[in-house]
């Protein structure tokens, strides 16, 4: 029974649990950041900020975490930050939007280019995938579903997975038709 401690168990959830909740709170933090910046500190005058600052709270980001976004975000010493979307096509001939926001167009882009040719996707030019979709408030909605294999299923929700891993990347939507199992 020598190194089987439950803390040890513990530590490792734990360590996991953190590391994906600093992700959200990155990804979110640059969300808040961008939304100050481009219509104002004050959330009442500004819907987008008030819905990052929503959905923030929703898992509940420390209101000091907020604040410092906001604050980045109004000060004078702006860094740049760069809202991106870029369109792919994955496994089963699947229509992928990706949106996030970077201080790197390049380095991000080449990033999500390797994380699509390590699942069987590949980047789209602008508008190859993007008619497939209508913009919402919220983001993209799909205009219909594509039909995926079983197969193609699992190589999906891997790409997915490892997209959503990227702290660049705010949001991925598709067209797949995903069954519930």
């Amino acid at each position: 029974m020598s190194g089987h401690s439950k803390w040890s168990q513990i530590k490792h959830k734990k360590a996991a649990t953190d590391k994906k909740k600093g992700q959200l709170y990155s990804k979110l933090s640059r969300y808040i950041t961008l939304a100050a910046r481009e219509k104002g500190p004050d959330p009442e005058t500004n819907p987008v900020l008030r819905l990052a600052i929503s959905k923030a709270k929703e898992i509940n980001m420390p209101s000091d975490n907020i604040e410092r976004a906001i604050k980045r975000g109004s000060s004078a010493d702006k860094e740049a930050l760069i809202e991106f979307l870029i369109e792919a096509y994955g496994p089963g001939g699947v229509a992928i939007m990706v949106t996030g926001i970077t201080d790197s167009v390049n380095r991000t882009t080449q990033e999500i280019k390797h994380v699509l040719s390590d699942h069987g996707a590949k980047m789209a030019g602008p508008g190859s995938a993007k008619f497939l979709f209508n913009k919402t408030e919220d983001g993209w909605e799909a205009k219909s579903d594509t039909a995926v294999s079983e197969a193609d299923e699992g190589s999906l929700l891997k790409l997915f997975e490892a997209l959503d891993n990227n702290d660049d990347i705010q949001e991925v939507y598709s067209n797949a038709d995903l069954q519930d199992k």
